[in-house]
């Protein structure tokens, strides 16, 4: 079964690697356009996946490990973003920043704009991806067992030393996939992005827009060039995490 599938997406990806020609790949790497929409895919989306992290591992923890009023609401209310549809993320996004007072006041007073800004990019894939983090980092500190850390605690150890140096080592691999899952997530976000922000190009347009914007237009092989452009980036980006991150297992 594993060959199956290893096999059918290797055939989607040669399928599009024939169709495409020498020219149309020469064109998407000499495209000054294209390259600030791969730089914007790759800050914005390694931006996110700082933010998203820097709320899922004590958000994980705390939904892990304690319990009150609510928390099974709290819980559900964090799944959302994953089983909406992403279109919907951007509705939600552009109807609170143009029709709300809050969304006004934050954007006119506060002088933080996100609608068709750069921003706006990290904040919509933020409200997509980082549910995929915290669900990660959860189920990591659910799988740890607590006799550790109350070993930790009864040796002398304080609660949040028993978390720096028991809970959070335990929990680096879920924490890794976590990030993989984030960023995988925030790389490859089209539909809330298009509503939000728009694909604005030397501004707001990023890689996945890109493809839209070509294809649109009848350019099929640049979209697909740009499409394998994402495959590499992803792949690369996914392998070199995935290293780093056995690295740091390894030195734990």
């Amino acid at each position: 079964m594993l060959a199956v599938f290893v096999a059918f997406i290797l055939t989607l990806i040669i399928a599009d690697v024939l169709y495409i020609d020498k020219e149309a790949v020469l064109k998407v790497i000499g495209s000054h356009d294209i390259r600030h929409a791969l730089w914007m895919s790759i800050w914005t989306s390694v931006l996110t996946t700082f933010i998203s992290l820097l709320f899922a591992v004590p958000l994980g923890y705390i939904l892990s490990r304690y319990r009150f009023p609510a928390h099974a609401v709290i819980d559900a209310i964090i799944d959302l973003p994953i089983i909406f549809p992403p279109l919907v993320a951007g509705l939600t996004l552009l109807v609170f920043f143009s029709q709300t007072g809050l969304g006004k006041w934050i954007q006119e007073d506060l002088g933080l704009e996100f609608w068709f800004q750069p921003r706006g990019i990290v904040l919509c894939q933020f409200l997509v991806a980082a549910s995929y983090a915290i669900r990660s980092v959860k189920t990591a500190f659910d799988d740890i067992d607590r006799r550790f850390e109350n070993v930790a605690l009864t040796l002398g150890c304080t609660q949040r030393q028993s978390f720096m140096r028991v809970s959070l080592p335990l929990a680096a691999n879920g924490i890794i996939a976590g990030g993989i899952l984030t960023w995988a997530r925030a790389f490859g976000l089209f539909g809330p992005l298009l509503i939000f922000v728009g694909s604005f190009r030397g501004r707001t347009e990023v890689l996945s827009t890109t493809i839209f914007l070509e294809q649109s237009i009848g350019n099929l092989e640049a979209a697909l060039a740009v499409a394998l452009l994402m495959i590499l980036v992803a792949l690369a980006a996914i392998i070199t995490i995935r290293m780093v991150g056995g690295r740091v297992q390894l030195k734990l």
